[in-house]
């Protein structure tokens, strides 16, 4: 079934200052996973040789890596399944398709890849007057202010 796009002002375009500060927090969040990652691997070690224990060495390709990684990860799942990361909900937010509905794993996933490596796209928000960032015009997604959620929207897919 094709639905509008929702144009309601409940649900109307995300600004930059409100999407600039749902990164940061999904920043700090997959930060936040990397640490608890970190810790867990020294623990392992630690567990496994107590008597040959040493921090191991942060390298930085190694963190880079491991945060682009896990970023699209963590971006792909959140998107995928209920449109909102820890920063969307936060902010009331919610990442939907054309149509106002969830986008589905393939589009999620290159979105994620696009934001994270290319995360400047977000500054096209400043100029366009629909509030796109380069990511939502070539995926045609769109990040939309959610509070009350509806209940078909968290179920359907594009």
């Amino acid at each position: 079934m094709n639905t509008p796009p929702r144009l309601d002002p409940e649900h109307r375009p995300a600004g930059i200052v409100t999407r600039g500060i749902a990164a940061l927090i999904d920043i700090g969040v997959v930060l936040f996973l990397m640490g608890t990652i970190y810790m867990g691997l020294v623990f392992a070690r630690l567990l496994f040789s107590p008597q040959e224990f040493r921090f191991p060495q942060a390298q930085f390709l190694q963190s880079a890596t491991t945060f682009v990684g896990l970023s699209v990860a963590y971006l792909t799942v959140c998107w995928a399944t209920n449109g909102r990361t820890v920063g969307a909900v936060a902010m009331g937010l919610r990442l939907v398709g054309s149509r106002g509905r969830l986008v589905r794993w393939p589009r999620c996933a290159a979105r994620a890849i696009l934001c994270v490596l290319f995360g400047f796209g977000l500054a096209w928000v400043i100029v366009d007057p629909r509030r796109r960032s380069l990511q939502d015009i070539v995926l045609r997604t769109s990040v939309v202010y959610d509070w009350k959620p509806d209940p078909q929207l968290v179920t359907g897919h594009e």
